[in-house]
């Protein structure tokens, strides 16, 4: 094994990072506490008076219905809250795929979050916002006149996409990270990766295209929270905590942030079985 990092255990995984991990008994865990930051952050700006903007992922998807059961239970008010979500599948006419396609990120998020909060909490359509590939410079332009992104939440791809900023070596780290919201290709990896993950292997029904925030809003959000639970995060969750900065692998670009987490479960933890 060349990268040494990649057979660290548990213990040398959490001893000395480039960024702050954690590790969580298991995936509840991991999403519980995702929803209990967004939650928190809600609480606090919502008694202060100001407005909360958040990056939103649709993967990882499991705080979401702890979300929605916190949300309703105590009665928090969204109508303040601004919901960016990161990314969408486009067809081969790099349009959004339909809201009823299996994968649509937009479909998910109306059918788990935005039709199951009390219609009298939820945000407004308008707070419920999607990179749109007719107009990329939308989403870069609301975080500035919002006054910038409260935290931006995520998972991490198997070539360290966060959100799709896919890994290109062929760009310096500073053209990298200068990168916002945009349309791109998805590479091979990822759309393998995503087929067996979330598409029952479905590869050829794979959309080729997507449009994504950029790396650029994530990480000029004030908060960074990432989360980690498939079994290759193993390998994923070391290379972020470890590796060097390179435009090959985005999340490394985040290490010097100066609020981010990578929470994982004790499932990524070992390294086997």
């Amino acid at each position: 094994m060349s990268h040494e990092y990649y057979g660290y255990s548990k213990e040398q995984l959490l001893a000395s990072p480039k960024m702050k991990l954690f590790c969580k008994s298991d995936n509840a865990e991991v999403f519980k506490e995702m929803a209990d930051q967004m939650v928190a952050e809600i609480e606090a700006n919502n008694a202060a008076g100001r407005h909360t903007v958040f990056i939103c992922p649709v993967g990882p998807v499991g705080q979401y219905p702890y979300f929605v059961d916190m949300v309703n239970e105590k009665n928090i008010s969204l109508k303040d809250v601004w919901f960016i979500n990161m990314d969408e599948y486009l067809d081969d006419n790099r349009q959004w795929v339909s809201m009823d396609h299996p994968l649509s990120f937009r479909g998910f998020m109306n059918r788990t979050v935005y039709s199951k909060v009390k219609p009298e909490l939820v945000m407004p359509e308008d707070h419920r916002v999607f990179p749109d590939p007719n107009n990329t410079d939308y989403i870069p332009e609301l975080i500035e006149k919002l006054g910038g992104v409260d935290i931006a939440f995520g998972g991490i791809g198997i070539n360290g996409h966060v959100a799709f900023n896919e890994a290109d070596g062929t760009m310096t780290n500073e053209e990298f990270l200068a990168q916002k919201t945009r349309v791109l290709d998805i590479s091979p990896e990822t759309r393998a990766a995503n087929a067996i993950g979330d598409f029952n292997g479905a590869l050829e029904d794979m959309p080729h295209y997507c449009v994504t925030i950029g790396i650029y809003e994530i990480a000029h959000a004030r908060k960074i929270r990432l989360g980690c639970f498939r079994n290759w995060h193993r390998a994923v969750v070391r290379r972020a905590g470890y590796g060097e900065q390179t435009s090959e692998f985005p999340v490394s670009l985040l290490q010097n942030h100066p609020d981010i987490t990578l929470t994982f479960t004790e499932f990524v933890a070992k390294l086997t079985d």
